[in-house]
């Protein structure tokens, strides 16, 4: 489980990275059906993507420590689902989106508890004396 954690969270944080690097390169063309959102809702996208970026990074500096810290990647996890939420909000509120955007959801929704349940991994393994992965270096 602690080498399934780990494999986890790195990809999290390069996922993240390269997400949102393409919201901030392509603005508007970079969301599914945002095209012709203009100007404002552009700059917003970009400002959301550097964002994003920042989010990764948090997820791949929790990947580095050794062993990965459980309460970092329960908040981390925790705001994953809080986007995931705000889409269902915005699905209750405004009606479906393009389809994309429900599998970004349904991903949003299920990988948290997946993270919830691995976030200890490591750090069960170090206290029971099992090696959780091997140093690098």
């Amino acid at each position: 489980m602690a080498r399934t954690l780990r494999a986890l969270t790195q990809l999290m944080g390069w996922s993240c990275v390269a997400i949102g690097l393409f919201h901030v390169l392509l603005g508007n063309a970079a969301i599914p059906g945002a095209g012709s959102a203009g100007t404002t809702v552009d700059s917003w996208g970009r400002f959301m993507g550097a964002s994003f970026v920042g989010y990764g990074l948090a997820w791949l500096w929790a990947a580095q420590q050794r062993p990965i810290p459980a309460r970092a990647v329960r908040w981390l996890a925790g705001v994953f689902l809080l986007g995931g939420v705000g889409r269902l909000l915005s699905l209750a509120v405004h009606g479906w989106p393009q389809w994309f955007q429900i599998v970004l959801a349904v991903i949003e929704l299920s990988l948290p508890p997946v993270f919830f349940w691995l976030a200890d991994a490591e750090e069960r393994a170090l206290r029971s004396g099992v090696a959780a992965v091997p140093a690098e270096g």
